[in-house]
Parts: structure tokens; sequence; C-alpha cells
């Protein structure tokens, strides 16, 4: 039995060290590059709008490809995916440093995200493959803190990377971190073969494409216009709902779909993927209201603005890896329950805050709602991916994946626009303020629903019990 436990453990440390590396450089591949856009643009002679793709289209390439990963790594070895993925990902890196123009680091930056497609996917699959279950909470929590500590490391990583070694750097630095990666994946993960069920099927290539194609319009629907939606945003939205209802049409039919639309109406899933989508709307918003109220409100200075927005993913990563032990110790339901109620009470408290509360005031509610929201991702992440089988794991992780890159992109853009509307004023500071208050104000209102979303799941899981 000795012989047993000491042989396992450090098989699933090692396991847990190869899925946590890719999460992590999937997450800076995307914060990293925000601080060198002023750079890029300068090296290029490019507009602030073409270097703008820089960042969006590695966000476009990750939420339009990252359901079909998942289906594919229900067909093929995960394993073997997730070190394509990873190469891939180190390449597109070394191409974007050698980049001699601007849309060549653009489209390099597509390739990359296929690549983190792959690793942000095909890592959240693996952990029930991994890991023994009485502990997936925690490496689910152990994920979150990863990817927190991506987000937030990007910036001033990036930074000092660019001073001392210049642009390429910050896309060079993923060579060395992937070869690690790789190393680890190789040794420690074990070489499975996919479910038999998903070997006798299919790839939907159609489905795949159409998926894409509405994500894709949906994603410029809410990213063009720098901020104003007209005629163009209308038509990409009108194209959004053409190409869905032909996605759906397709699954119906087709004999190996991409995503089994009988799986959507499990409570549990479908309500996951909804609370997932509105709790990151909200988490968004953070970043997109946060630095315009605490410079015009708060008068504070650039430095000090980044340092106050950095406090909300350290609470993050801080609290990753507690709120899973929190989910095995307690269960995955209520921890759901509890991570949106943080997120909601934070965003009630600052739709309500003065600015005679200062900074403190911001920062107290910013850190209950980041809290609330690492122990909400780890309960909500380890209930789906226990309620699917093993042979959908890789699609339930990638529309998870795909639930949280919406919300983000809906809270960058619906938000961002209240903010603006409600912060119209002569005075900057009472503006900003009032922006706060009306746009956090909506943003509780979208964790309440996330929260009566939850309960209703649970409810109606007891009474089928």
């Amino acid at each position: 039995m000795k012989s047993t436990v000491s042989n396992t453990l450090p098989t699933q440390r090692g396991g847990l060290i190869s899925l946590a590396l890719p999460t992590l450089l999937s997450s800076l591949g995307s914060s990293i590059t925000n601080v060198s856009l002023p750079t890029l643009a300068q090296v290029f002679g490019a507009t602030f709008q073409d270097v703008q793709w820089v960042v969006i289209a590695y966000l476009l390439a990750i939420t339009t490809l990252i359901v079909g990963v998942g289906r594919l790594g229900d067909i093929i070895s995960r394993r073997t995916l997730l070190l394509a993925g990873l190469g891939l990902f180190m390449l597109a890196s070394l191409a974007c440093a050698v980049a001699p123009t601007i849309w060549w680091l653009v489209a390099a930056r597509v390739v990359q995200g296929l690549g983190g497609a792959v690793m942000m996917t095909i890592t959240l699959a693996l952990v029930g493959e991994t890991i023994s279950k009485e502990q997936v909470g925690r490496a689910m929590g152990l994920l979150g803190t990863l990817s927190a500590v991506g987000t937030a490391l990007g910036p001033t990583l990036g930074g000092g990377l660019i001073a001392v070694f210049g642009w390429q750097s910050i896309f060079l630095i993923n060579l060395p971190l992937g070869g690690v990666a790789l190393f680890c994946i190789y040794h420690s993960l074990p070489s499975t073969e996919p479910q038999r069920a998903s070997k006798q099927g299919g790839f939907d290539f159609v489905g795949l494409g159409l998926l894409g194609l509405t994500l894709a319009l949906f994603s410029l629907a809410m990213t063009l216009g720098s901020g104003h939606f007209g005629s163009l945003n209308s038509l990409l939205l009108l194209g959004t709902a053409v190409a869905a209802c032909a996605f759906v049409w397709v699954e119906k039919k087709v004999a190996s779909p991409l995503i089994q639309l009988a799986l959507l109406r499990q409570p549990i899933l479908s309500s996951g993927l909804l609370t997932n989508m509105l709790v990151s709307t909200v988490i968004m918003t953070s970043f997109v209201v946060g630095p315009f109220y605490l410079a015009h409100g708060l008068d504070l200075a650039p430095q000090q603005v980044g340092l106050v927005m950095s406090a909300g993913p350290l609470i993050a990563a801080l609290a990753g890896v507690p709120s899973g032990y929190l989910v095995d110790r307690f269960g995955a339901a209520q921890m759901i329950s509890l991570g949106l109620l943080g997120v909601c009470l934070g965003a009630l408290a600052l739709s309500t805050m003065s600015l005679a509360q200062g900074l403190l005031g911001y920062i107290l509610p910013i850190c209950l709602i980041t809290a609330g929201y690492a122990l909400f991702q780890a309960a909500n992440n380890t209930a789906v991916i226990k309620q699917v089988g093993v042979e959908r794991r890789g699609v339930a992780s990638g529309l998870l994946n795909l639930a949280r890159n919406l919300g983000f992109i809906i809270g960058a853009s619906a938000m961002g626009g209240i903010f603006a509307l409600a912060s119209i004023s002569d005075d900057m500071r009472s503006g900003s303020a009032a922006g706060l208050h009306l746009t956090y104000l909506v943003a509780a209102g979208l964790a309440g629903l996330g929260l009566l979303m939850a309960l209703w799941s649970q409810f109606y899981r007891h009474k089928r019990v």
C-alpha cells in the first residue's frame, strides 16, 4: 500500500505541474502584449487601431477555435494534442519575434492563439484523467491561480523585458518556458487513448466552420467601432444570428456533431456556462472601468493606477488554491453559490460607494469580487467536468472557456459603453463616480442573476435525487 501511495503522489504532482505551465503560458500570452502596443506602433509606424489587432487577434483566435479544439481532444489523444498545441504556440512566438511588418505579427498572433486555445482547453479536460477525484477541486483552484498570475504578471514582465531586451523578448520568453512545459508534459502526463465512443465518430468540420464564423462575427460586432455601436456592428450581429441558426441546424443533422445539443439541456452544464459568462462580464468590468475611475475620480498617477489594478489579480491568485480546498471539503454546489454571493455583494458595494471613501472604498470591494470569482471558478469548473462523461470533457472544457471569453468581450464592450454614457459630465471627477455606480449596479444585477440560476440548478438536482 505504501508503495502505491508513494508512486501515485509524485505522478499526480508532476501531472499537475504539466497542466499548470501551459495554463500560465496561455494567460501570459494574452496580457504580456498590452504594454508593448505603444512600442509596436512606433517600431512599425502603425496606428493605434492597427496595433490593437495584436491583442484582438489572439483573443479572437482563442474564442473562435476553443470548442473545436475541445472536440478534437475527445477524438485523439489529449496528451498528444497538448504537446502539438504547445509546440505550435512556441513556433508562433518565434514568428512574432521576427515579424517584419505589423500584419505579419497579427497573423502570427492568430496562430499563437490557436496554440493558446489548445493549452487552455486541454489542460482543463486532462484534470479528470490526471488528478484523483477527491483532489479535482484543488487542481482547478491551482489552474485558476496560475491563470490569474499570468494575467497579473504580464504587464510588469512585459514592461521589464521591453526596457532591457526590446519588444521581441516578450515573445521569445515563451521558448524557454515552453521548453520546460514540453519536457514536463512528455515525462509526467500518461499517454492515454481517446474513448471508444469518440474514436468511432468523425470530426464535424462544417460545424466547426459555422461555429467559428458565429463567434468571429459576434466578437467583431463587440470590438469594432471604437466604442460606437453603428450599422456595421448591427450587420455583424445579424450575421451572427444567421450563422448560429445554421450551426444549430447542422448539429441536429450531422452524425458526429461538434456539440451534442442535448448536453446543453443538462441543468448543471447549462447553468455553469451561463453563470460563467455573466461573472466573467463582471470581472472584465473592473479592467475597463477601474482605470478611468482611479485616474479621474481619485486623481491617481498612471503608475499608481497600475499598482491598484494589480490588487484584483493578486487576490485571485492567492485565493485560487484555498478555493480548491474549500470545493473538495464542502462540495462544488455550495461554493458556487458562496462565490457568486461574494461577487454580487462586492459589485453592490461599488455601486453605492462615495468618493469620500477614497482608495480603500474601491480596493476592498474589488478584493471581495475577485476572491468570490476565484471560488466560483474552482467550484464551477469542478462541477461541470465531473458532470460530463470522459468522452465529452474536451467539449465541456472548451465550452467553459468559450463562455468566459464571451463574458470578457461583452464586459469590455457593453459595460464600457454603459460607463461612458453614465459618466458624461463637465466634472470628470463626479462623472466617473456616476459611471462607476451605474456600471456596477448592472454588474450586481448580472451576478445576482447568476446566483439565482445556481440556486435553481441545485434545487433541480436535489429534486431529481
